[in-house]
């Protein structure tokens, strides 16, 4: 590999880049099958997150390559000088003069999801089952031997307020950040504590026995996402508990959604 190649990425945010091609439909299945051995070579970049070439349905000669880029530094600087992009160029060379358009696009502000797909919020049966689970919870808490000494002396409302964080994190109402305060202030309740790994895993543990008291779903998708932010959320807890640790800067709470999450950038 290049020095290029094998470069750290860049850890900003993504573009996309869109090639919209116009192929001639007797010539669609070598194009199809000249991209499906291309993009072994895309699979295998670092500065590659994501790929998606789509077909028109109104107009079968029209196709979109959409590729997620680390960066277009990383895409321009990186891939193409690497030592995959001979391979992949070689591939799709012969179709370089049917594309229409070919540029790199950065996501603005105007984002979101449709209500097709529940949120895990409403997935987990809204406000009253998060309440239900901080409730169960931190019952648990107090009489467990490794975790009772780090919540001793625990508001009256720390629960209902943990119920509103997590609430917000799997995409309910954002009622935490408006009346508590957004990331860094849920960060800031874990100064100074020293979180211990075996009470960052008990605590893991013990939320999930409470998930199946309170009645969450048990489906291997919710549960998957739901552990994957546990332990995202309880490591990061570990970190700023620690002696070293530095206040971050304010930053939005983060938003869980179904499957495998990318690194959270405020």
């Amino acid at each position: 590999m290049t020095a290029a190649e094998t470069a750290t990425p860049s850890t900003g945010p993504t573009t996309v880049e869109y090639i919209r091609y116009r192929i001639p439909q007797e010539r669609s299945a070598e194009f199809l099958a000249a991209y499906t051995r291309g993009a072994r070579q895309l699979a295998a970049s670092p500065h590659c997150v994501d790929y998606e070439l789509a077909r028109c349905e109104e107009d079968f000669e029209h196709f979109v390559l959409r590729i997620t880029w680390t960066s277009t530094e990383d895409h321009l600087e990186g891939f193409r000088t690497s030592d995959l992009f001979p391979a992949f160029l070689a591939e799709i060379r012969p179709y370089v003069g049917h594309i229409d358009e070919m540029r790199h696009y950065k996501a603005t502000s105007v984002h979101g999801s449709g209500s097709a797909v529940p949120t895990l919020y409403e997935w987990a049966g809204g406000a009253e089952a998060f309440t239900r689970l901080t409730e169960v919870f931190y019952a648990k808490v107090l009489q467990d031997d490794l975790l009772a000494p780090v919540f001793a002396g625990l508001a009256p409302e720390h629960a209902e307020h943990v119920a509103l964080w997590l609430a917000e994190v799997f995409g309910g109402p954002d009622t935490y950040s408006a009346t508590q305060g957004g990331h860094g202030h849920m960060v800031a309740k874990h100064f100074g504590r020293d979180i211990t790994e075996p009470q960052r895993r008990r605590w893991v543990n013990l939320i999930q026995d409470a998930a199946d008291e309170a009645g969450l779903p048990t489906d291997a998708e919710f549960r998957s996402a739901f552990l994957a932010y546990v332990e995202w959320g309880t490591r990061l807890a570990v970190h700023f508990s620690g002696p070293d640790a530095k206040p971050p800067a304010e930053q939005p709470a983060p938003k869980w959604g179904w499957g495998a999450a990318p690194p959270y950038r405020g």
